[in-house]
Protein backbone atom coordinates (compact mmCIF):
# COMPACT_ATOMS: atom_id res chain seq x y z
CA UNK A 1 0.00 0.00 0.00
CA UNK A 2 1.19 3.54 -1.09
CA UNK A 3 1.42 6.31 1.43
CA UNK A 4 0.63 9.86 0.86
CA UNK A 5 1.82 12.23 3.15
CA UNK A 6 -0.15 15.47 3.56
CA UNK A 7 1.54 18.94 4.27
CA UNK A 8 0.00 19.95 7.62
CA UNK A 9 1.32 23.71 8.33
CA UNK A 10 -2.22 24.72 7.30
CA UNK A 11 -5.25 24.26 5.37
CA UNK A 12 -7.53 21.16 4.49
CA UNK A 13 -5.20 18.42 6.37
CA UNK A 14 -7.90 16.47 7.71
CA UNK A 15 -10.50 16.42 4.65
CA UNK A 16 -7.61 15.54 2.64
CA UNK A 17 -6.07 12.58 4.90
CA UNK A 18 -9.51 11.35 4.82
CA UNK A 19 -10.03 11.21 0.84
CA UNK A 20 -6.59 9.29 0.97
CA UNK A 21 -7.85 6.80 3.03
CA UNK A 22 -10.96 6.51 1.32
CA UNK A 23 -8.80 5.78 -1.56
CA UNK A 24 -7.30 3.04 -0.36
CA UNK A 25 -3.81 4.23 0.20
CA UNK A 26 -2.05 5.18 3.64
CA UNK A 27 -2.37 9.03 4.64
CA UNK A 28 0.06 10.47 6.82
CA UNK A 29 0.67 14.09 7.83
CA UNK A 30 3.80 15.81 7.21
CA UNK A 31 5.78 18.36 8.93
CA UNK A 32 9.11 17.22 8.80
CA UNK A 33 11.92 16.30 6.61
CA UNK A 34 12.21 12.99 8.08
CA UNK A 35 8.43 12.31 7.29
CA UNK A 36 8.49 13.57 3.73
CA UNK A 37 11.62 11.30 3.21
CA UNK A 38 9.24 8.68 4.11
CA UNK A 39 6.37 9.10 1.23
CA UNK A 40 5.43 7.74 -1.99
CA UNK A 41 3.57 11.18 -2.85
CA UNK A 42 2.50 14.32 -1.52
CA UNK A 43 -0.18 16.72 -0.82
CA UNK A 44 -0.36 20.60 -0.88
CA UNK A 45 -3.74 21.16 0.58
CA UNK A 46 -5.91 24.37 0.16
CA UNK A 47 -5.62 26.83 2.71
CA UNK A 48 -3.69 29.98 2.25
CA UNK A 49 -0.55 29.62 0.03
CA UNK A 50 1.50 32.98 1.80
CA UNK A 51 0.85 31.04 5.34
CA UNK A 52 2.18 27.58 3.82
CA UNK A 53 5.09 28.90 2.12
CA UNK A 54 5.99 31.01 5.77
CA UNK A 55 5.51 28.06 7.99
CA UNK A 56 7.59 25.92 5.64
CA UNK A 57 10.21 28.59 6.04
CA UNK A 58 9.97 28.78 9.64
CA UNK A 59 10.24 24.85 10.05
CA UNK A 60 12.95 24.55 8.05
CA UNK A 61 10.99 22.38 5.11
CA UNK A 62 10.59 25.25 2.10
CA UNK A 63 13.96 23.76 0.50
CA UNK A 64 13.27 20.12 1.35
CA UNK A 65 9.68 20.30 -0.36
CA UNK A 66 11.16 22.37 -3.05
CA UNK A 67 13.96 19.69 -3.61
CA UNK A 68 11.62 16.51 -2.98
CA UNK A 69 8.88 18.28 -6.12
CA UNK A 70 12.07 18.78 -8.69
CA UNK A 71 13.61 15.09 -7.77
CA UNK A 72 10.11 13.87 -8.75
CA UNK A 73 8.12 12.80 -6.19
CA UNK A 74 4.33 12.75 -7.27
CA UNK A 75 2.49 16.04 -5.88
CA UNK A 76 -0.84 17.17 -6.23
CA UNK A 77 -1.53 20.25 -5.17
CA UNK A 78 -4.99 22.08 -5.01
CA UNK A 79 -6.00 25.64 -4.53
CA UNK A 80 -3.49 27.35 -2.62
CA UNK A 81 -1.36 24.04 -2.93
CA UNK A 82 -1.48 25.35 -6.83
CA UNK A 83 -0.35 28.23 -6.01
CA UNK A 84 2.43 26.49 -4.15
CA UNK A 85 3.07 24.71 -6.97
CA UNK A 86 3.15 27.46 -9.86
CA UNK A 87 6.08 28.85 -11.44
CA UNK A 88 5.15 32.03 -11.87
CA UNK A 89 2.09 34.05 -9.43
CA UNK A 90 -0.13 37.12 -10.50
CA UNK A 91 -1.49 38.97 -7.66
CA UNK A 92 0.72 37.59 -5.13
CA UNK A 93 1.92 39.45 -1.94
CA UNK A 94 5.64 40.87 -2.44
CA UNK A 95 8.15 38.44 -1.77
CA UNK A 96 6.01 34.92 -1.91
CA UNK A 97 7.79 32.18 -2.52
CA UNK A 98 6.63 28.34 -3.97
CA UNK A 99 7.92 25.25 -4.44
CA UNK A 100 7.63 25.58 -8.20
CA UNK A 101 7.64 23.01 -10.48
CA UNK A 102 4.07 23.71 -12.94
CA UNK A 103 4.86 25.30 -15.91
CA UNK A 104 1.77 27.81 -15.44
CA UNK A 105 0.85 31.13 -14.38
CA UNK A 106 -1.62 30.96 -11.85
CA UNK A 107 -3.72 34.41 -10.61
CA UNK A 108 -4.71 34.33 -7.03
CA UNK A 109 -8.46 34.83 -5.90
CA UNK A 110 -9.37 34.74 -9.20
CA UNK A 111 -12.66 34.58 -8.81
CA UNK A 112 -12.80 37.17 -5.68
CA UNK A 113 -13.98 36.81 -2.38
CA UNK A 114 -15.24 34.00 0.07
CA UNK A 115 -18.80 34.86 -0.47
CA UNK A 116 -18.29 33.89 -3.85
CA UNK A 117 -17.81 31.18 -3.74
CA UNK A 118 -19.37 28.34 -5.39
CA UNK A 119 -19.86 24.60 -6.88
CA UNK A 120 -19.98 23.51 -10.37
CA UNK A 121 -19.92 20.26 -12.61
CA UNK A 122 -16.79 19.76 -14.63
CA UNK A 123 -15.23 16.93 -17.14
CA UNK A 124 -11.82 15.88 -15.82
CA UNK A 125 -9.80 14.07 -18.25
CA UNK A 126 -7.82 10.62 -17.21
CA UNK A 127 -11.58 10.56 -14.90
CA UNK A 128 -14.73 8.68 -16.19
CA UNK A 129 -18.30 8.62 -15.26
CA UNK A 130 -20.08 11.74 -14.14
CA UNK A 131 -19.09 15.30 -14.20
CA UNK A 132 -16.92 15.84 -11.16
CA UNK A 133 -18.25 17.80 -8.10
CA UNK A 134 -15.75 20.87 -8.01
CA UNK A 135 -15.63 23.42 -5.20
CA UNK A 136 -14.02 26.86 -5.96
CA UNK A 137 -13.19 28.39 -2.02
CA UNK A 138 -11.61 31.82 -3.03
CA UNK A 139 -9.70 29.97 -5.28
CA UNK A 140 -7.04 30.74 -7.99
CA UNK A 141 -7.44 30.26 -12.14
CA UNK A 142 -4.61 29.55 -14.54
CA UNK A 143 -3.73 31.86 -16.63
CA UNK A 144 -0.61 30.46 -18.99
CA UNK A 145 0.15 26.87 -19.32
CA UNK A 146 3.33 26.65 -20.45
CA UNK A 147 4.22 23.69 -23.27
CA UNK A 148 5.22 21.17 -20.43
CA UNK A 149 1.66 21.07 -18.56
CA UNK A 150 -1.12 19.34 -19.97
CA UNK A 151 -4.78 20.96 -19.32
CA UNK A 152 -7.38 18.02 -17.16
CA UNK A 153 -9.84 20.41 -16.56
CA UNK A 154 -12.06 23.58 -17.50
CA UNK A 155 -14.55 25.46 -16.92
CA UNK A 156 -17.61 26.06 -19.42
CA UNK A 157 -16.03 29.72 -19.63
CA UNK A 158 -12.75 28.18 -20.56
CA UNK A 159 -10.94 28.78 -17.74
CA UNK A 160 -8.34 26.50 -16.65
CA UNK A 161 -8.46 24.73 -13.28
CA UNK A 162 -6.91 21.08 -13.60
CA UNK A 163 -3.41 20.33 -14.89
CA UNK A 164 -0.93 18.08 -15.06
CA UNK A 165 3.10 18.02 -15.76
CA UNK A 166 5.26 14.87 -15.41
CA UNK A 167 4.90 14.13 -11.28
CA UNK A 168 2.79 16.98 -10.72
CA UNK A 169 -0.76 17.71 -10.34
CA UNK A 170 -2.75 20.68 -9.54
CA UNK A 171 -6.36 22.01 -9.28
CA UNK A 172 -8.24 25.21 -8.68
CA UNK A 173 -11.03 23.55 -6.69
CA UNK A 174 -11.47 21.22 -3.57
CA UNK A 175 -12.21 17.91 -4.08
CA UNK A 176 -11.51 17.02 -0.90
CA UNK A 177 -14.69 18.95 0.79
CA UNK A 178 -17.21 17.70 -1.63
CA UNK A 179 -16.02 14.03 -0.90
CA UNK A 180 -14.73 13.59 -5.01
CA UNK A 181 -12.67 10.83 -4.51
CA UNK A 182 -11.83 10.14 -8.15
CA UNK A 183 -9.42 12.79 -8.23
CA UNK A 184 -7.17 11.56 -5.44
CA UNK A 185 -7.49 7.66 -7.53
CA UNK A 186 -6.42 9.35 -10.57
CA UNK A 187 -3.71 10.92 -8.60
CA UNK A 188 -2.59 7.27 -6.74
CA UNK A 189 -3.64 5.54 -9.33
CA UNK A 190 -1.50 7.40 -12.29
CA UNK A 191 0.68 9.39 -11.04
CA UNK A 192 2.40 7.50 -7.50
CA UNK A 193 1.68 3.83 -7.96
CA UNK A 194 2.52 4.08 -12.00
Amino acid sequence: MKTIGVLAFQGDVREHLAAVEASGANAVEVRTAAELARIDGLILPGGESTTISKLARMFDMFDPLKASIASGIPTFGTCAGLILLADRILDGIDGQETFGGLDVTVRRNAFGHQTESFETRLAFKGISGPDLVAAFIRAPIIEQVGPEAEVLATLTSGAVVGVRQKSILGVSFHPEVTDEFRVHRYFIDSMVSA
